[in-house]
């Protein structure tokens, strides 16, 4: 199975036995002994691999025990400490993972409940954890861009350098696109005034503020509308008038209906949301095999195709999604494409394994 699809089947028993589950250890059970034996491939029977009950004397604390410590080559790789599922997590739930931390050789923590799985690591103090994780996966709300990060922490891929290299970055985009969706939910009066003072002339007074406080988050609102309705409102100023419109009625002394123009092919197509969240799960499955920056998507009257090197001899796969049936075109060896029927964007998922291969066609 791979990568994805195990996420995939994590996230299916969660949704279905989520809501039984009601003690801390049933969740390690259900959940997070899946997560470390399955998704991170290591065996949780060997104790030379994963030790439940960890334990590791702090200064005066004698005995204190972590969930799971993973361990390479006899030394501990990863601290694990788990919460029951549904409970909120944060840094207060996390004090023996700093203490344990502080004393292990262990670079990577995890806290969790089962569903919810933050990743800590040092970067802004040697060997003292993070108090803001670097990487967080939500099993039920899974994440495109976290899936090849994951993927570095498994026991086949797991390289500590190119983890914590990574994790500077993967910290300060997850902050910040937090930060910029909260602001757009509630502003606070620093981002208030910062447009406030570009458009706004007079003296910045707390009425004014509560004024665009306001007028931020409906501009933001409106924003976020436009950029989803910016290709639907292109297609709508290349349409063609409806009959009724073109009537002229020059005995009125009414306006005559413009000269119609020919519209060129490239007009005519007109790609959609459906078809660009199609290729983005396309490249997040195929990106774990190539390099996502090889894989381009170009839209035609007919189809929507993915390819590998902007090349036409080297498709991937073709979105047909013009129509109320959707379907997804795949390829084999020969380059003959077949068809299937989906009924919903994630049924995509469902061809992981052929869309990865495909890519093997071309290497």
């Amino acid at each position: 199975m791979e990568f994805l699809d195990k996420l995939n089947a994590l996230s299916s028993k969660i949704r279905q036995q989520g809501a039984s589950i009601k003690t801390e250890e049933a969740t390690k059970n259900a959940f997070v002994m899946p997560f470390i034996n399955s998704v991170l491939g290591y065996d949780v029977f060997d104790p030379s691999e994963v030790t439940p009950e960890f334990v590791c004397d702090v200064g005066t604390k004698k005995g204190e025990k972590i969930d799971y410590a993973i361990l390479k080559g006899g030394e501990v790789q990863i601290l694990i400490e788990c919460k029951k599922i549904g409970e909120a997590l944060n840094i207060n739930h996390a004090g023996q993972l700093f203490r344990y931390f502080h004393v292990t050789n262990a670079r990577i923590s995890i806290l969790t409940n089962g569903q919810v799985f933050k990743f800590f690591t040092d970067l802004d103090a040697p060997n003292k954890m993070d108090e803001k994780p670097f990487l967080e996966l939500d099993l039920l709300d899974i994440d495109e861009h976290v899936v090849p990060e994951l993927q570095k922490l498994t026991k086949s891929a797991f390289d500590v350098d190119s983890i914590i290299s990574a994790a500077g970055e993967l910290k300060y985009v997850s902050q910040i696109k937090k930060e910029i969706a909260a602001q757009l939910t509630k502003p606070d009066d620093e981002f208030v005034k910062f447009f406030a003072t570009r458009v706004y002339d007079g003296i910045i007074t707390q009425k004014v503020r509560d004024q665009f406080s306001a007028l931020t988050r409906k501009a933001a609102s409106q924003f976020l509308s436009d950029q989803v309705n910016d290709r639907l409102k292109s297609a709508m100023s290349g349409a063609v008038m409806p009959s009724f419109a073109m009537e002229t009625a020059d005995s009125a002394g009414a306006v005559s209906a413009p000269e119609k123009k020919e519209d060129s092919e490239e007009d005519r197509i007109i790609t959609t949301l459906d078809e660009l969240e199609g290729f983005h799960i396309v490249k997040a499955i195929v990106r774990t095999v190539v390099d996502s920056k090889r894989i381009i998507h170009r839209d035609t009257q007919s189809y929507f195709g993915v390819l590998l090197d902007d090349n036409n001899r080297k498709p991937l796969c073709r979105l047909h999604f013009n129509r109320a049936q959707k379907y997804l075109g795949v390829f084999d060896k020969d380059k003959n494409e077949t068809r299937h029927p989906i009924e919903s964007l994630d049924d995509i998922y469902n061809f992981a394994d052929h869309l990865k291969a495909t890519v093997g066609f071309y290497e």
